[in-house]
Order: structure tokens, then sequence, then C-alpha cells
């Protein structure tokens, strides 16, 4: 009996060091097909919830890295690029935008707010982040130029914080070649059928994932509904991010940091 104690107990400290020390700072791609048949062989890179702290210049650094080795021709930024509530726990908006100012993409790159960049200070993110060059989008669109062909991005304000607001977002917009970005998928009742991706974050997969069970806990007024992954719903697609950093505990366990890969395929 004691030996099985010990065993259990072994068990426990190695999850514990592998839950808060090890898998928070892994680095995975997940890849998905974008869906958009008029654009053969364009790569979109969506990475959200980077919420960074002030020691974690490293990375940040890495994960930007990272998405440049992608080689996307749009990247997308979902929210939640500060830590915390409180400027003391979250690494400088100006230093993060900086960073993210050295992503590369063909065609731009496009970011939301999430509600941690609102609870510090949203204005200030948009700033610094348009100061860096990269487009904020806030119930506001932005038409794209592809091979002659045009691709609308829209993005919703955030839903926990602020007032989405879909006809502005979507206006003067060809519905069926538009790409929706909302920081939470809690507005995915609301979206237009004519939408044919939708892209969020803000859950991190529930940050904790009980194998044969799924996430724990997940912030949404859906529950596990939309944790993370691929769903299709009532004639609707969304692509929920597990996220990249954590809140309120610095723990993951089964629910590896993610960036989305999404590709239309060159031949069908």
């Amino acid at each position: 009996m004691k030996k099985y104690l010990t065993a259990a107990v072994i068990l426990g400290i190695c999850g514990l060091i592998w839950a808060f020390l090890i898998e928070p700072y892994l680095l995975s791609v997940r890849r998905y097909r974008l869906g958009f048949s008029d654009f053969k062989g364009l790569k979109i890179v969506f990475a959200s919830d980077w919420h960074i702290a002030p020691w974690e210049n490293w990375r940040l650094k890495r994960i930007v890295r990272k998405i440049n080795a992608q080689k996307p021709d749009i990247i997308i930024l979902g929210g939640d690029y500060v830590r915390g509530h409180k400027h003391a726990s979250s690494m400088k908006m100006e230093k993060i935008a900086a960073a993210l100012g050295e992503l590369k993409a063909k065609y731009g790159v496009f970011a939301v707010l999430g509600n941690h960049d609102w609870y510090m200070d949203g204005n200030k993110m948009r700033q610094e982040l348009e100061k860096a060059g990269i487009i904020v989008l806030e119930n506001e669109n932005i038409r794209l130029k592809i091979d002659g062909k045009d691709l609308f991005i829209a993005g919703l304000a955030d839903d926990k914080t602020r007032s989405p607001d879909f006809i502005r977002a979507l206006a003067k917009t060809d519905m069926k070649k538009t790409l929706l970005v909302s920081h939470t998928p809690d507005i995915f009742d609301l979206i237009p059928q004519e939408i044919p991706l939708t892209l969020s974050g803000h859950t991190h997969g529930g940050q904790v994932a009980v194998p044969f069970y799924g996430p724990l806990l997940v912030p949404s007024k859906f529950g596990r509904r939309f944790a993370g992954g691929e769903y299709h719903e009532e004639g609707r697609r969304i692509i929920v991010s597990r996220g990249l950093g954590t809140s309120i505990l610095p723990v993951r366990f089964n629910c590896l940091p993610e960036i989305l890969v999404l590709e239309s395929p060159v031949d069908d």
C-alpha cells in the first residue's frame, strides 16, 4: 500500500511540474482548411490570447518567430495581448506592440482587442499596435485585393467589455467573401449564416483538459460547447483558438498553447 501511495505522490508532483512549468511554455501549430475556394494557396495565421508577463520577452519573440516561419499571407491577432488586470502584471503595451510589429505577412497584420486589453487600457493598446503597423478592427472591416479578387476581414468589438456591432463591422462587405474575427465565441448565435468562417479565442481551451472528459472550466456563456477547435453548427463555421498564454492560474494540462494555420489547398 505504501509503495502505491508513494507512486501516486510522485506522479502528482510530476503532473504539477508539467502543468505549471512545462506545458504552458510549449508551442504547437494546429492546421485547418481555410475554405475560401477563390483563394488557392492562401495561408492565414491566427494567434490569440498572448497574456505576456513582464519577464516573458523570450516567449513573445519565440511566438513571433514561429508565426513568421509559417510564411503567412495574412496574420490575424485575436486579442488579450496583456496579462492580468494591472499594469504591474503585464509587459508594457509599447513593448508588446513593438515585438508584434516584427510579424511579416504579404497582405498585412490585422487585430482585434480582447477583454484584458480593455481592462487595462484598450485605447492605448490600439494606439501602440497601430504605431507598430498593425491594423486594428473594432466593428470595422477592410477589403483586401488578392489575385484580383476581394477578401474582407471584419473585426468585432469585444463582447465582454464593449459592444459588438455586426451592422458596422460588416458594412459594405460581401459577406460570402468575409472572414469574421471576434475575441470570444459568445457571439456565435448572431453570426450571419452567409459568413464562411469566424475566428475567435478567449476560451484558452479551458487550460486544463481531463483525458476522456475534456476541459474542466471554460469562460464562455456556452460552457464547453466552443472550448477550442473547429465547429459546424446551424449553418455556421467557427474555429476557436486555445490561445497562447494563461489566465488566473499559470497552468495548462492536455491543452497546448497554439497558433493556427489556415490554408486553402492549391488543388482541391
